[in-house]
């Protein structure tokens, strides 16, 4: 019959098919943006075996690209570019995203990405700190426990490393030999959780891409211009960077596809996911064995999130109703 509503049927299976399609784009875009990382990071290019050590020059890529994707689709629409919020509010949120991506960079040089990855789970009890000092915000016990066995999931992860190379035979990255360059690694992802928690509490909503991305002159002179150099004498590594920026800026498009359409439970599982397959497949790809501790830690945290994400989302669904009673219908009560 013309002009007959979709049966629920139809509405079920297309809804299954923007699924598959949101799930299937941050999955691709992210894995992908995880190993292009380690490689830029760790994997020698040339010859000459040459490191590539320009860490802030990968976020100017990455937020330049995004940037002008992100204009070019408001142009497109015809969406007003004039900010919601005042301009400096936009450069504080700008600086720290620059600070904690840069960290994020920078402490690959040091630790393994599975290290990496891990620890940035970790970034819940900065969160709640800042979000109690800076928002009032309380959190319920059950939310503290997940932080908890998060952070501990995570520091045995990192305290027990596997004590010999597999796969590559050797550790790819010339500056994670000794204690020294280990806890500096560490440092860094340190800075990396405080900066991005910052960035959480201050921008509560979506992650929209950087409107202001404003880099230091000393860049612009130095660090910019060493860069420029050894993509210039790398091609591989030029490409792997247009890719890197690419998928970062593809991906933002589809993590706010997916919140916008099944919400922010949906997508915080989907990227739970994405964490351990990133994992599974930098260690596979790039000779990450891991301890039987290792495997331990990884159980906890990540059985802990998906905990939460599970118990959250049954909290949220609404009780069956049972039959009319009296004209209003009620809800039913499970069964014990």
């Amino acid at each position: 019959m013309a002009g007959a509503l979709p049966t629920t049927k139809g509405v079920k299976d297309h809804k299954i098919w923007k699924g598959i399609f949101a799930v299937s784009g941050i999955m691709v875009t992210l894995v992908i943006y995880g190993v292009l990382q380690e490689k830029i990071m760790r994997v020698p290019y040339g010859l000459n075996k040459e490191y590539f050590k320009y860490s802030l020059f990968l976020v100017f890529c990455n937020r330049i690209t995004t940037s002008a994707v992100s204009a070019v689709f408001l142009l497109a629409s015809k969406k007003a570019l004039v900010p919601v919020a005042p301009i400096y509010k936009y450069c504080l949120i700008s600086v720290s995203n620059i600070l904690t991506t840069t960290c994020q960079y920078e402490a690959l040089k040091y630790v393994s990405f599975p290290v990496q990855t891990l620890a940035k789970c970790a970034k819940m009890i900065p969160v709640m700190i800042w979000g109690t000092f800076i928002m009032q915000k309380t959190y319920k016990g059950f939310d503290y426990l997940v932080a908890f066995l998060v952070t501990l999931g995570c520091s045995i992860f990192i305290l027990f490393p596997v004590k010999f190379w597999s796969f590559a035979g050797t550790d790819v990255s010339p500056y994670s030999k000794g204690r020294e360059s280990t806890v500096w690694g560490v440092s860094l992802m340190v800075g990396y959780l405080g900066y991005q928690s910052e960035t959480y509490v201050k921008v509560p909503s979506t992650y929209s891409s950087g409107i202001s991305s404003v880099l230091p002159l000393r860049f612009v002179c130095g660090h910019l211009l060493s860069a420029i150099d050894f993509v210039y004498g790398h091609s591989d590594c030029f490409l792997d960077i247009v890719l890197l920026s690419t998928v970062a800026t593809v991906s933002q498009f589809f993590i706010s596809y997916t919140i916008r359409t099944f919400g922010a439970l949906t997508f915080a599982a989907v990227m739970t996911t994405r964490q351990l397959v990133s994992i599974m497949l930098s260690c596979v790809w790039f000779g990450h064995p891991l301890s039987w501790e290792q495997w331990i830690g990884a159980v906890i945290v990540f059985g802990s999130l998906y905990s939460k994400n599970f118990l959250k989302k049954a909290s949220t669904n609404p009780p069956p109703l049972q039959p009319m009673q009296d004209g209003a219908p009620s809800p039913v009560k499970g069964i014990p």
